[in-house]
């Protein structure tokens, strides 16, 4: 094949790809962006929440593990379903440690001891601020009339503000 002939071939697929979706272009390019932000955010606080999960002491210590680790179970969940709602309209999604680290807003927690209050305080105000980004989203999907990915994140608002609302209930109580 020619050098000519090869390049064509490499420029098909970028030139031919279709938008699998009725949303138009610029509502397609804004819902991926936030979408990629918020699977990274959601990468970070579920690795945030394994971390205080491992690492919980303390009397409750039982407690705040098992709940911990089924508050990260649920953050995980929503990983897939995020990436493939940006697949499904034609977008594109994370790649990498590195490519999560470039889009997350929530800050990661490497200290090597954290007292069980300011974990869960810690992940209160994340939970606080991932229910902010989804908000955020959803207007953008409001704004494109993309119903399909504002749906899935009504629900993961309401999980956010569930785990929100068990974390806010016992740091209140410490």
């Amino acid at each position: 094949m020619s050098r000519e002939a090869a390049t064509r071939v490499k420029e098909v697929p970028h030139a031919t790809r279709e938008i699998p979706t009725d949303l138009n272009r610029e509502g397609v390019s804004q819902i991926t962006t936030a979408l990629r932000q918020l699977l990274a955010d959601s990468f970070a606080l579920y690795l945030k929440t394994k971390n205080f999960h491992w690492h919980m002491t303390g009397q409750h210590f039982r407690d705040y593990h098992l709940l911990l680790d089924e508050h990260a179970e649920q953050i995980f969940a929503m990983t897939d379903d995020l990436a493939e709602r940006a697949r499904k309209i034609g977008g594109t999604t994370l790649r990498s440690i590195s490519d999560i680290s470039q889009h997350q807003r929530l800050k990661d927690n490497n200290e090597e001891s954290v007292a069980p209050k300011e974990m869960l305080a810690e992940l209160n105000a994340d939970n606080q601020a991932l229910t902010r980004y989804f908000r955020s989203t959803h207007e953008t999907c409001d704004k494109y009339n993309d119903v399909a990915t504002a749906s899935l994140i009504e629900v993961w608002i309401d999980q956010t503000e569930r785990r929100t609302w068990f974390l806010s209930e016992i740091v209140q109580g410490l």
